[in-house]
């Protein structure tokens, strides 16, 4: 399993507009999306790969200006 099965796995249950990246390093992945994610069902997709979700964490997006100030 690598970080390419979790993104993929999270990409079928959220928006297809929604950017993931995982991290094995890290031991993250993160998501981001317009909407309330669904974490369960995030979880279910995530835990089916055989990784274990430990930890959800759902906070606004906050963008920043042109050269991040």
């Amino acid at each position: 399993m690598c970080e390419g099965h979790v993104c993929g796995a999270i990409r079928d249950v959220v928006d297809k507009k929604a950017k993931i990246q995982a991290s094995h390093a890290k031991g993250t992945a993160e998501i981001l999306m317009d909407g309330i994610p669904d974490v369960a069902r995030i979880k279910a997709a995530v835990n089916a790969t055989g990784y274990k979700v430990t930890d959800v964490c759902v906070e606004p997006y906050e963008k920043k200006g042109r050269f991040g100030r």
